[in-house]
């Protein structure tokens, strides 16, 4: 009888205690830190963020690509290179997720866009770490801009500086650096 009565008080207890827990995982604090780390381009933090592989999406481009931990850190340092600011325009828990309006801009969105780009973002987790980041929607994004600077530089740099070919298919740190000196050179062709 009195196992019987242990076994009733222990049980609502161990699911009580369950579920704190799991309300106790802040996940917009998670978030938060997440993209300080990517404005500090911090590298060495972003283990502790996010799982194992991490699936990132565009939905307005149909695009979709799953991340190693090693491979996401290596685009992360491509990302440092171009010197990031990232601010939190937006962001709120719901449910299992947190939604953000982010803004970004860095020497490369800078030249290709002439201004920040703002993006909607879900972040989905498991526990304590984000598993996928899907970008929802670009608020702000002046596709034909880009893509004629862009053009731009990737013809110019094809006739007056064909060793750095490539450049904008390199999503590594050395890829970065050849393309800032690209944008760097086709600054000052005149």
């Amino acid at each position: 009888m009195n196992r019987l009565l242990l076994l009733v008080l222990i049980i609502p207890i161990g699911f009580t205690s369950c579920k704190t827990a799991e309300k106790e995982i802040d996940r917009l604090d998670i978030a938060k830190e997440y993209y300080s780390v990517l404005a500090s381009s911090d590298v060495s933090k972003i283990k502790g963020l996010v799982t194992d592989s991490l699936l990132t999406k565009e939905t307005e481009y149909n695009y979709e690509q799953t991340f190693s931990l090693e491979d996401y850190v290596a685009w992360l340092q491509w990302d440092a290179v171009f010197e990031p600011t990232y601010e939190i325009l937006q962001i709120a828990e719901e449910g299992e997720t947190v939604k953000v309006t982010v803004s970004k801009i860095d020497q490369r969105i800078a030249f290709l866009h002439q201004k920040p780009i703002v993006t909607h973002q879900v972040l989905r987790f498991k526990k304590t770490k984000i598993t996928s980041i899907e970008t929802t929607k670009y608020v702000i994004f002046d596709d034909a801009t880009f893509v004629k600077n862009r053009d731009s530089l990737v013809n110019w740099v094809a006739k007056e500086h064909p060793h750095l070919n490539g450049f904008i298919h390199d999503q590594t740190k050395e890829g970065g650096r050849k393309y800032l000196k690209a944008m760097a050179l086709y600054h000052s062709r005149k």
